[in-house]
C-alpha cells in the first residue's frame, strides 16, 4: 500500500487514508479516503466512507483510473 501511495503523490496528488476509532467502538464505517488536487484539478474532491482499508484502496485506484490516472497504465 505505502508504494502505492506514493505513486499519486509524485503527482501532486494529496491522499489521506484514515481509520476512526470512534467510528469502530461505534461499529459504523471506520475507514475513509481523501484524495485532491494535482492532474486531478482544483475542484476535485473524491472521499470513500468504506469498512475495511483494501475497499478504500480499490475505490482509491477507480477514481484514478476514471480520472486516466492509473498506476498500472
Amino acid at each position: 500500500m505505502l508504494e502505492l501511495m506514493e505513486w499519486p503523490a509524485e503527482r501532486g496528488v494529496t491522499t489521506v487514508f484514515k481509520v476512526d476509532g470512534d467510528r469502530t467502538a461505534e461499529r459504523r464505517t471506520a475507514w475513509m479516503v481523501i484524495v485532491s488536487g494535482g492532474p486531478l484539478g482544483e475542484d476535485s474532491f473524491f472521499r470513500a466512507d468504506l469498512p475495511r482499508p483494501e475497499a478504500c484502496l480499490e475505490s482509491l485506484l477507480a477514481h484514478l483510473e476514471s480520472r486516466d490516472l492509473s498506476p498500472f497504465a
